[in-house]
């Protein structure tokens, strides 16, 4: 997938753990574990920006584009 989640490095940035966060945001830490995994399909906005906001971070911190044609 050409999308990959940043979202551990930044918790270890933040030295924070999973489930601070998952408590933090309100969602589960299972339904965080499927993002930090990149097997979510999607995210929302809402749960996005609850995590930037926490992580005092930017949706590109957590969040990278790889063209995997260019690999």
């Amino acid at each position: 997938m050409p999308i990959i989640i940043n979202l551990d490095v930044m918790l270890a940035k933040r030295k924070m753990r999973s489930n601070e966060l998952a408590e933090k945001v309100g969602i589960t830490t299972a339904n965080l574990s499927i993002l930090k995994t990149g097997k979510a399909k999607a995210i929302r906005f809402s749960t996005l920006e609850a995590i930037c906001e926490i992580l005092d971070c930017q949706p590109g911190d957590i969040m990278e584009y790889i063209d995997e044609n260019k690999l």
